[in-house]
Order: structure tokens, then sequence, then C-alpha cells
């Protein structure tokens, strides 16, 4: 098990505890390497810098204990952003209907790359429609899958935005 890895599973039941879901646990950088945890809200609400100030003190202190990483490292606590990277099944299906890039391990009908709207999933295959044609990628071939960030994207968390305010304020 890499070290990303071993550091998502030790940190995510405290994730889950504050009220937070793992989103992805990655590490970058040689000498100087870092560690980056993304989190969001369970309850949907917009991450803050509260929010990562409070998730960095909470799982420095599990890193601290357990050492999955035997390297100095820095630790980046960030939340997904509108163009979220896509990293469960699930994703796929709570985004269907957005546009999204997926890049896959090798190539489906001659290409490595999808860039069109998300439509959804059968099983553990990922549906996405391309310049009118639909692809199906199996979950397993997806190298790396993100939303792109468009007007559409943008006016989607907007709306969800001031629903959740008007239910903060009722």
């Amino acid at each position: 098990m890499d070290q990303a890895s071993l550091a998502a599973r030790l940190i995510e039941p405290s994730l889950n505890a504050m009220g937070y879901a793992l989103v992805r646990v990655q590490t970058s950088g040689g000498e100087n390497m870092t560690l980056q945890v993304m989190a969001e809200r369970v309850d949907g609400a917009e991450m803050n810098v509260e929010d990562c100030a409070d998730i960095s003190r909470n799982i420095s202190t599990v890193l601290d204990v357990e050492d999955p990483i035997s390297d100095a490292y820095t630790l980046e606590v960030s939340s997904p952003g509108l163009d979220r990277p896509l990293v469960r099944l699930d994703d796929y299906v709570r985004f269907s209907g957005f546009e999204a890039r997926i890049d896959t391990r090798t190539a489906i009908v001659d290409r490595k790359r999808f860039r069109g709207r998300l439509d959804g999933i059968d099983g553990e295959t990922v549906h996405i429609e391309v310049d009118g044609e639909t692809y199906a990628i199996h979950f397993d071939e997806i190298l790396r899958a993100k939303l792109v960030l468009t007007d559409e994207l943008i006016a989607a968390s907007q709306k969800a935005h001031k629903e959740r305010q008007k239910k903060e304020n009722v």
C-alpha cells in the first residue's frame, strides 16, 4: 500500500466523525514532499478556511501518532472546488449532466481522452457523451477525471448555495 493510500485509510474515520467526506489523498514532490488531503462537508455546505484548519489540526494528530510517512512532508488541506476531481463511482452519478474530462489508462475506441457530458453509470461503467456519441468506460480504466468549469456548473453551484442559505435562515 502506498503512503497516500495508507494516510487516507488512517484519516478517513476522523474526517467522517467530524462531518467531512474524504475526496482524495495524494503525495507530490520529491525531497519537499506534500501530502494533499481534499475533503468536503457531508452536509453539502461550502468549505471555508476554518473547515480546512480544523481538518488540518485533527488529521495532523492522527498522522503524527500513526506516522505513515517516514519522510518529512508538508500537509495541505483543501476543498475539491467546482472543477473537482471525480474519484468515486458515485461522483459520476452525482454530477451526471455536467461536463467532465476523463483520461483513460488504455485507448477506448482509439482515444484516451474524453471531454463531454456525463451520462450516469451502469454498474461500474461510466457513460460520457462526446460530440453526440456516448462512450462506455469501465471505472477501473479511468486514470483521472474531473469536472470542467462551465457556466452551467457555476450556476448550479450558486443555486445550491442560495438554497442552503434559505434553509439556514428558516
